[in-house]
């Protein structure tokens, strides 16, 4: 590589040209592909904790070394921020790393990036966990996770005829309804008065909250349910009552995030479940190595962390398109001696 080798910086707004969610639901599920054959180096995220702001700042490496893809995210959680300061809960930058000679070959927005990824991860697990038949999908938390998922489902679910949602903001399902009414075609949307609603009416239930506490419980369940639990993605977050993991078939994204950070992680740390309850890697289950659904009476659950690999493979393709369009800032970065 020679002097004239630069960095690309790619903004929110040219990310958002460069990729659709069926681009990103491809390119994640290729990489939960890759982590179930053991293909990837990934170590767990590592956290910093800004307890009086109430926020947190997470560290995400990742390797896909068959599609040649290396990187790192920078992301926060801050609950407050819509609030409080008028930003996203979410922000993330994501630096792409040529694997050959560690140069950074992009520094790009990774907000847009982890919103879509995070939709599609719970599509793909709905594709493989949910019963073939399932046609109203519900939606707790309607911010804008909850969006994303339903983005992905539009895209994923071909048989979809009804929308739940509900959400403690009713200014968060007024947006909601906004956005996706014209988008939906013959979708009906349906907003609800509870989660239970939600819950007791849907075939795949999406939890995207920041709650501490279980906001499904057990008795609302109905046999042949799927649920995609996306909100607990850090130490001390939960959703699910524990009792729904322990008669589910549970499968997460990575067990020792889930255990950490994920779903499980405050059953798991109480002693309520052991590991033993994780049926799965989405990735093993994605790569043919276990099977998915074997009964439409069986309740699954999916407990998604957030995948380092899942921003790499996305970084990547990103990278790529722009290069190829010409999009982008070329900055020299990097000294080159």
């Amino acid at each position: 590589m020679g002097d004239g080798v630069k960095t690309l910086l790619l903004t929110a707004r040219e990310v958002r040209e460069l990729i659709s969610m069926e681009d990103v639901i491809k390119v994640v599920e290729e990489a939960f592909r890759e982590k179930g054959l053991k293909r990837v180096q990934m170590p767990p995220k590592v956290y910093l904790f800004f307890r009086k702001y109430g926020g947190d700042l997470r560290a995400m490496p990742a390797y896909l070394e068959t599609m040649d893809a290396a990187g790192v995210k920078v992301v926060n959680v801050h609950p407050n921020n819509p609030d409080k300061y008028g930003l996203p809960t979410v922000m993330a930058t994501i630096v792409l790393i040529d694997p050959r000679t560690g140069f950074p070959l992009a520094i790009m927005d990774g907000t847009y990036i982890t919103n879509l990824r995070t939709g599609a991860a719970g599509a793909i697990a709905s594709k493989y966990l949910a019963r073939g038949d399932s046609k109203v999908l519900g939606i707790i938390g309607a911010g804008r996770q909850g969006r994303a998922l339903l983005k992905a489902h539009l895209v994923a679910m071909k048989n979809l005829e009804r929308v739940l949602v509900y959400d403690i903001k009713r200014e968060a399902i007024e947006r909601f309804v906004k956005e996706f009414r014209s988008e939906l075609g013959s979708v009906e949307i349906v907003v609800c008065n509870s989660a239970r609603e939600v819950v007791e009416n849907s075939d795949i239930v999406c939890t995207a909250t920041p709650s501490t506490k279980p906001i499904v419980m057990r008795e609302w369940v109905r046999r042949g349910t799927h649920f995609n639990c996306i909100g607990a993605d850090a130490p001390g977050k939960q959703e699910l009552d524990p009792e729904i993991l322990k008669m589910a078939k549970v499968v997460v994204d990575d067990i020792e995030q889930a255990l950490h950070s994920g779903e499980l992680n405050v059953p798991y740390r109480l002693g309520i479940v052991g590991r033993e309850v994780v049926y799965a890697e989405l990735g093993e289950v994605v790569a043919g190595l276990k099977p998915g659904r074997v009964s439409r009476y069986e309740v699954t659950v999916f407990t998604s962390t957030g995948l380092a690999i899942q921003d790499v493979a996305v970084a990547k393709l990103v990278y790529e398109r722009a290069r190829e369009r010409g999009l982008g800032t070329e900055v020299s970065l990097v000294l080159h001696d």
